[in-house]
């Protein structure tokens, strides 16, 4: 998606303030993103939670010996 002048817009989730922004409105480090829509940033803790959830579950199953 581009926005008016074609150039893409990236949305980032501000954790100090749980608001989506575009990009540039503030500090990298209170940023996670880029993520391509505002609903994808809105999601963005959920999304890592998700992500966390999945990643420890594969650690359990290689330190049992699972494939």
């Amino acid at each position: 998606m581009g926005d008016e002048i074609g150039r893409n817009t990236k949305y980032y989730f501000n954790i100090s303030t749980g608001q989506v922004e575009e990009e540039g409105q503030s500090k990298a480090k209170d940023l996670l993103g880029p993520f391509p829509d505002r609903e994808s940033a809105a999601n963005a803790l959920q999304t890592i939670h998700d992500r966390e959830d999945r990643k420890n579950a594969e650690d359990r199953a290689w330190a049992d010996g699972d494939d």
